[in-house]
């Protein structure tokens, strides 16, 4: 095959041919994401950032020959940023092709728009004292803050529900252990989602705190530019009522850039809650291939091209992949943003237009395993053979039990894990092997009663308080 295909002629499949999978394949699942960390999204929170800059400037008269504005000129500038669309990106791309700067569009984009109204006379407020950065820090922090608490918040949220309630119903259904990947203590299939529940809920509680920082105070952080052509104003007032009234923590002490700690502790947050679900779509992984779980299909899907008995768990492996995705950049993000050279470098400008990547790949992942959480049902046949098999399992409470009988003074009960040991290590124990030796003791009557009627299925502790307790 020879040449190249002119791909930029079929509209049409435009998903089908995007770059990256998240623009393609995926898009569906990580739309909602667009509206807030697009390049697109990037603009419009510029233009909501200047013209809030522009009224503010107005409403407290920080700037000699301002005026209060009427209700209909604060709509019009309002409007700007609200009514962003087809036209008006490509409005900015014709500025922009001009201005070699995207902020610099962004101002232009105003200007013109004010153009023979009642605000022209008042344009040069537009930017005023500005330094792009101090548009761009805001416009970022605003649209991270809008993505998570409105997109990826509430998906995260649900699922770690969706977990929650898996964990409630299963609470008191026994699952034999593996530690190492051995037979291990019994405990409940619910308490161990319950801790997964556990974990990521404590995540979310973090991200849900989250400061999100801004700055507007000029090309190196002194208000340079503001006192040298208004000095009788308070400028480090303005800038901080500005930046609270967009819903933002005010930084007071930066260089041109906010330092975008906020952001890497932040995505470190993000991360850690996407390897915690790396986690369980692992450990789900491993319980659909013991069996533990049955997995739903729909009609006509397929699971191997070439085995057609094959239900394959693709919705968890997909989610790993994308989680790791996810995680490697988030932590370049937080990495790089931390450090700027001397008073600003451009690293940042580059790093964070991949915010929305990392955001999407965890997106899509929470997705994959949500849908993929739907299509499990329990089977508690392989559990209870599973549990059934490994009757090795209560030495550990029979040589509990005789170590308790010794403290209270029982004769017989020396070396209660050596013998246990010699009974169970490298041998295939049975029920009956373990009711005679439990019978064999010389242990009280309520004790060897207890120890007698307990099997691989019943040792499993508080496991079911545990769920009902503590999982919120």
């Amino acid at each position: 095959m020879s040449g190249v295909t002119d791909w930029t002629s079929l509209a049409s499949l435009e998903p089908a041919i995007a770059l990256g999978p998240l623009d393609g394949r995926y898009r569906g699942a990580v739309a909602p994401l667009v509206d807030h960390l697009s390049e697109p999204a990037l603009n419009r929170m510029r233009l909501h950032v200047e013209v809030e800059w522009f009224i503010h400037l107005c409403e407290t008269g920080a700037v000699p020959g301002t005026r209060a504005l009427a209700a209909d000129e604060v709509a019009l500038l309002r409007g700007i940023p609200a009514g962003f669309d087809a036209d008006g990106i490509r409005e900015h791309a014709d500025f922009e092709k001009v201005t070699v700067h995207d902020v610099k569009a962004v101002e232009y984009v105003i200007k013109a728009r004010i153009k023979g109204t009642s605000l022209e006379p008042l344009s040069e407020l537009v930017h005023f004292a500005c330094t792009s950065e101090d548009i761009n820090n805001l416009s970022y922090a605003l649209m991270v803050k809008g993505a998570v608490e409105d997109v990826w918040l509430p998906a995260a949220s649900s699922l770690v529900d969706q977990v929650a309630d898996l964990a409630r119903a299963a609470k008191a259904t026994p699952m034999l252990s593996r530690t190492h990947g051995q037979t291990a203590t019994p405990t409940t299939l619910g308490k161990e989602f319950a801790v997964l529940a556990h974990r990521l809920g404590r995540q979310l509680r973090r991200i849900e705190r989250q400061e999100y920082l801004g700055k507007i105070n000029g090309a190196t952080g002194t208000y340079g530019a503001h006192t040298a052509a208004v000095p009788a104003t308070d400028w480090i007032e303005v800038s901080r009522t500005f930046v609270e009234g967009l819903g933002l923590t005010w930084n007071p002490l930066t260089t041109q850039i906010e330092s975008h700690d906020w952001q890497a502790e932040l995505y470190a947050d993000v991360a850690r809650f996407g390897r915690i679900l790396h986690n369980l779509a692992t450990d789900v992984w491993t319980y659909v291939s013991l069996g533990y779980f049955a997995q739903a299909t729909t009609k006509g899907s397929i699971g191997s091209s070439a085995m057609p008995h094959k239900i394959n768990p693709i919705r968890f492996e997909n989610a790993e992949a994308n989680l790791e995705i996810s995680a490697a950049l988030f932590d370049t993000l937080g990495a790089t943003l931390v450090t700027s050279r001397l008073q600003r470098d451009l690293t940042d400008s580059s790093s964070q237009r991949n915010i929305g990547v990392a955001f999407g790949h965890s997106m899509l992942a929470i997705d994959n395993v949500s849908r993929g959480l739907k299509t499990l049902s329990v089977n508690e046949a392989a559990l209870a053979a599973d549990l059934d098999a490994s009757w090795e399992v209560l030495a550990e409470p029979i040589q509990s039990a005789m170590r308790a009988a010794a403290v209270a003074g029982v004769p017989g009960m020396d070396n209660p894990y050596e013998r246990l040991k010699d009974l169970t290590r490298g041998q295939q124990i049975d029920a009956a092997a373990i009711q005679a030796f439990v019978a064999g003791l010389p242990l009280p009557e309520e004790t060897a009663a207890r120890l007698a009627a307990l099997t691989p299925g019943s040792y499993v502790g508080l496991a079911e308080k545990l769920v009902d307790d503590y999982l919120a």
